[in-house]
């Protein structure tokens, strides 16, 4: 097909559900893209996060090949070997828990919304909640509501949608799930004013990416777990963007001395695979029993196998330390050019999750770099955001920051 035949393949039988860039992407490596009239991209934005590898990383591409003459899928109702083998390193990553597997973070999001409905009605023995070593009363009564945040996204499915503490991405589809409550972000006197004897946990993201890269404050964090643990709630950290690396830290919660009730994860996690995971405390995990949650396609052979090799490419390729020391890189760079151009307003963000809020909305600066070979993306109108793979050199943020800063000239 041609470039327009394909436009218009598109417009006549795909829904219009996404804005679309006119770009067609033929080949992947590393960080690089080409479009199908042989130009090179630099993707400073590998698919929000998934591409954390970069495109095609040989360590997944040849797990891919390895699994897929064998085994492509098998239901759940059978075991089998990179499943068992995925969970137990996720666990092993992270804290004693058990781990639901599905397709996509908002999956997990829903996974973790309805864990947390159960154990709030829950009268089983098995739903004590043990808090810094101290074993709780068996939870009991109709607790249903979550306290999420201002500016939080956590995924477009109805319950997850309803969490999401943005109303232009609910507009247009009430009535939504009832048992939210929504506050102020980084605010611990808004939580403890939307308590109640109906609360059953608290549900954030340690760095608000669609929300325009905003980061949790660690005292903040700390008070949320200390009242988890004081009312016997759930603390549940989505980390659907921040986890499998990209702040440094395998997840993000690990910045700030606390260990989650629920974890949820997905993007990175599969290296370009859909896989989404839901980590859940071990002594309170079992509360889900046999038919009581599923996912057909979560925790597949292949795509378990791909997951398992990130993991490995992560640990052998000492990506953390990467991460680490080129996050610290780019945010120079980002630093300096806020020092000379005036329109950049802040920098923030941890790791390689990083973004740059202006004083004018940033569509303008995303379209000029990527006429100029450069992917980044703009969320909340004004925040430039940059995520990206964890393996990127020196070289490459250079010629990055070269051309954002030609774009930011052009302004």
């Amino acid at each position: 097909m041609k470039v327009e035949e394909i436009f218009q393949t598109y417009k006549n039988y795909i829904m219009p559900t996404y804005t679309k860039t006119p770009l067609v992407f033929v080949k992947g490596k590393g960080s690089r893209l080409w479009d199908i009239h042989h130009k090179e991209y630099l993707d400073f934005f590998p698919g929000w996060g998934v591409g954390s590898l970069g495109h095609c990383h040989p360590k997944v591409m040849q797990a891919v090949r390895e699994q897929v003459s064998k085994l492509i899928f098998i239901p759940n109702n059978f075991y089998h070997l990179p499943q068992a083998g995925l969970a137990k390193e996720i666990v092993r990553w992270s804290y004693p828990s058990k781990v639901f597997f599905c397709n996509s973070g908002a999956e997990a999001n829903e996974a973790a919304i309805k864990f947390s409905r159960k154990f709030g009605t829950s009268t089983q023995p098995s739903a004590s909640l043990e808090c810094h070593g101290e074993r709780s009363r068996t939870i009991g009564g109709a607790r249903y509501e979550i306290i999420t945040f201002e500016d939080s996204f956590h995924g477009r499915t109805l319950a997850a949608l309803a969490a999401t503490g943005q109303k232009k991405y609910q507009q247009g589809f009430a009535p939504l799930p009832e048992g939210f409550k929504t506050v102020k972000f980084n605010e611990i006197s808004a939580v403890k004013e939307a308590l109640s004897d109906k609360t059953v946990a608290i549900m954030l993201e340690l760095i608000q990416g669609e929300g325009g890269i905003n980061v949790a404050d660690r005292d903040f964090v700390l008070e949320l777990r200390r009242i988890c643990d004081e009312k016997k709630l759930l603390l549940i950290i989505d980390e659907v963007q921040t986890g499998i690396g990209r702040t440094g830290r395998l997840f993000c919660y690990q910045h700030y001395g606390i260990i989650p009730d629920i974890v949820t994860l997905a993007k990175a996690l599969g290296g370009g695979l859909p896989v989404g995971a839901m980590l859940v405390k071990k002594e309170i995990a079992d509360i889900l029993g046999p038919g009581m949650h599923a996912s057909t396609f979560g925790g597949s052979p292949l795509v378990c196998k791909a997951a398992l090799a990130v993991l490995r490419a992560i640990q052998k390729e000492k990506l953390l330390t990467n991460t680490q020391g080129m996050g610290e890189y780019l945010l120079l760079k980002l630093d300096a050019l806020k020092k000379k151009y005036k329109l950049i307003k802040e920098i923030r963000g941890r790791g390689l999750m990083l973004g740059a809020e202006l004083n004018m909305e940033g569509a303008s600066i995303v379209e000029k770099c990527a006429e100029k070979g450069l992917l980044i993306n703009c969320t909340h109108e004004r925040v430039l955001r940059f995520m990206p793979a964890l393996n990127i050199t020196k070289k490459e943020i250079d010629k990055a920051m070269a051309i954002l800063e030609e774009a930011l000239r052009g302004i």
